[in-house]
């Protein structure tokens, strides 16, 4: 009997940790990272070529499908409210965690601790938040296709999928056909590249403990278990509890659905990446309408962030504290806004929750060199905030699927 792709990407992912482990004592560390790499380079580049036409011909064929100005605007609106409202609920989660555990108040971290130079790259990518938020409306899209910059990818999309559905036959039939083929091709590229997942994640963990071994689980410790307690609390907790209450929705039946591309987010530390699996399971093993997931999905996937903005909001809270600056009341309320904004404008894709914290740190005023006291654990807390991003991203479809009427008999719907 062939094993279900969730037990071989678990399996792919403990052989993984076990080959990394044992790569730095037997001393093939070079071999992993330069060789059985190359497998989760490969993996990453396939996922990464397909979001670009995926998302574009996804949000088209979701809005065209849609219909009515009526309804992709409930649609919208109903989409943005679950995403802010989750975002703020991780936020408030952290906040309150750091506030209460201070793992940054202890004599003398800051010298055991030792201070990294930022690296220049990063410092490269930081822009204004302003920036951020006017670069949402796209000068050129096809620049933005071609640079996979994917909020003004998503604006134009939504913009040309709408004025679709005011354009007179027989146009309108021909435009819509057209990208809902497009997108049935993309679909069936996206499952074939889905079957590499196991030796992809097998790759990506043996390369990343190998590089980081047992010794990132140092100093950083308590830091790590804050963010990992506020991550699990909002994973365990906050949204189940909404699935149960607010959609009548079993949140195991939601977990089992979405085992593979959960171990996926883990593993490659990548919502975007992750975005092509989290669609295929929602539509094949949830049950949620094509509609839903192409409009609801690739939004998720890009300005959806629980876990990051949690994480902003520690990683800057834990920073003040390691410096001895205690925030206001007016200040911290700065992190939690900024961290919102911040998280929206984050990139799905592994590293750009280091990128945005130096935004919050710039707009409370903490110096930039404190990411260096990040550094070393960044890594792991990008895969757990990413496990939680895709997590909240199947969470609100299932929700919005059940408001406008759909089933879902495949994730065990609760006794009304």
């Amino acid at each position: 009997m062939k094993l279900k792709l969730h037990w071989q990407i678990l399996i792919g992912l403990i052989f993984g940790l076990f080959v990394g482990l044992i790569s730095r004592p037997l001393h093939f560390q070079n071999f992993v990272t330069e060789y059985i790499a190359v497998l989760g380079t490969i993996f990453l580049r396939a996922l990464r070529m397909i979001i670009v036409p995926l998302i574009f011909s996804s949000i088209i064929s979701g809005v065209t499908s849609i219909g009515s100005a009526e309804s992709f605007g409930r649609l919208s609106f109903k989409t943005l409210s679950y995403y802010i409202t989750t975002s703020l609920f991780a936020i408030l989660t952290g906040l309150i965690m750091v506030n209460i555990i201070q793992p940054g108040v202890k004599p003398g971290l800051k010298d055991l601790l030792g201070f990294e130079k930022m690296p220049g790259d990063l410092l490269a990518n930081v822009g204004k938040l302003g920036d951020t938020l006017l670069g949402i409306i796209p000068v050129n899209p096809i620049d933005s296709m071609a640079k996979g910059d994917i909020l003004p990818l998503i604006f134009f999309a939504l913009l040309f999928g709408f004025f679709i559905t005011r354009t007179p036959d027989p146009y309108r039939k021909h435009l819509t056909d057209l990208f809902q083929g497009i997108f049935e091709v993309m679909m069936r590229l996206t499952q074939f590249i889905i079957r590499f997942t196991p030796i992809g994640v097998f790759a990506l963990m043996a390369k990343i403990v190998s590089q980081t071994g047992s010794e990132i689980f140092g100093p950083l410790g308590t830091y790590m278990l804050v963010v990992f307690g506020g991550l699990l609390f909002h994973a365990v907790i906050t949204l189940p509890l909404l699935l149960s209450l607010i959609g009548r929705i079993n949140p195991l039946a939601q977990f089992r659905a979405m085992s593979s591309a959960l171990m996926t987010a883990f593993s490659t530390a990548s919502s975007s990446a992750t975005l092509p699996l989290t669609m295929d399971a929602m539509e094949n093993n949830a049950g949620v309408s094509n509609k839903i997931t192409s409009f609801v999905l690739p939004l998720g996937a890009t300005i959806n962030m629980d876990g990051t903005a949690l994480y902003e909001c520690v990683a800057a809270m834990f920073i003040a504290q390691v410096y001895g600056i205690e925030l206001t009341m007016m200040q911290q309320f700065i992190v939690v806004l900024t961290a919102l904004l911040a998280s929206i404008g984050a990139a799905g894709i592994p590293m750009a929750g280091l990128v945005m914290i130096t935004i919050i740190l710039r707009a409370v005023g903490l110096p930039l060199e404190g990411v260096g006291l990040i550094l070393a654990v960044d890594r792991i807390l990008d895969m757990l905030r990413t496990s939680v991003n895709v997590w909240s991203d199947s969470c609100g479809t299932a929700l919005i699927a059940k408001t406008e009427g759909e089933k879902l008999h495949a994730l065990g719907m609760m006794s009304e």
